[in-house]
């Protein structure tokens, strides 16, 4: 029995509909994710962190007045893509939704010279591998900072914030930049002798590759003593060979160098001189 196809689908009017990002202005954040893929794929889109009343937009939306409309539930916070009729919220889901619609799904291959165009699975993998580089890469590099409770500021729980860091920077970056040197070893061995292999899935370029990019680049922000100790360690050359060369590819370089682009400051990744450790 075939397997519905899970890509969602949305009203005819938003098939060529520009593309809306929702998103506080002056900090890059979860956004950033979202902006890579739509800068990659190259499509139209705005982004209320460059307009004059964007806090108000993103106000709007989360306000407690916001019951949500015939179609759509309302958020609970940013980032929030409109796209025509549909208004969704959650990172991984917005992420799922662009990536399915904008070629970031790379086709299978079976070893021959024939591309396997169904892989049904491939969304829920790329975005097992996406919540993953989330989770390690972002969630615990922004609990560093605030252990305690995201209310409070960061000088009031400086001590739990370094009990925090020492355990992150020994014990749990570590761990997870040796589970994406897995999947690529991995990938790699499948995909010998077929082409790139520097991909985490499949042979090509999927959205987790850019979450895992972004990932990567604030958390070398943020520690950069662990991260330069850790590339110059060589025991993870293919996760950072995968982020140069995301960093290298044309719109992704020119996003970079653009002032689209927002600076690292008081968001989730953020530098502290006392927080830079290197691992013992």
């Amino acid at each position: 029995m075939a397997l519905a196809d899970p890509t969602p689908k949305c009203e005819k009017s938003s098939e060529d509909a520009p593309y809306q990002l929702i998103y506080w202005p002056r900090l890059p954040g979860r956004g950033e994710h979202i902006r890579l893929v739509l800068e990659e794929a190259g499509v139209e889109y705005s982004d209320t962190a460059h307009i004059s009343d964007g806090m108000n937009s993103v106000l709007a939306q989360i306000d407690a007045e916001n019951v949500g409309d015939e179609l759509n539930v309302p958020p609970l916070a940013p980032p929030i893509l409109k796209h025509g009729t549909l208004t969704i919220s959650q990172t991984p889901n917005i992420l799922m939704y662009l990536g399915s619609r904008l070629g970031l799904v790379p086709k299978r291959n079976d070893g021959s010279d024939q591309e396997v165009n169904e892989d049904l699975g491939a969304v829920y993998k790329i975005n097992a591998l996406a919540l993953t580089a989330l989770d390690g890469l972002s969630n615990e590099v922004h609990d560093c900072h605030h252990p305690i409770a995201t209310s409070l500021y960061y000088e009031d729980q400086k001590e739990e914030a370094l009990r925090k860091t020492k355990d992150f920077v020994a014990n749990r970056l570590p761990k997870f930049l040796g589970y994406f040197e897995r999947v690529l070893k991995g990938n790699e061995e499948k995909r010998a002798g077929m082409g790139e292999s520097v991909w985490l899935y499949g042979g090509g370029l999927s959205w987790a590759d850019l979450v895992l990019f972004q990932c990567l680049d604030g958390t070398k922000f943020a520690f950069p003593k662990a991260m330069s100790a850790a590339e110059k360690g060589g025991k993870y050359v293919r996760v950072f060979e995968l982020y140069e060369t995301v960093k290298e590819r044309p719109r992704i370089k020119a996003y970079l160098a653009s002032e689209r682009r927002q600076k690292y400051g008081y968001g989730i990744y953020r530098y502290y001189e006392e927080l830079d450790l290197s691992a013992e």
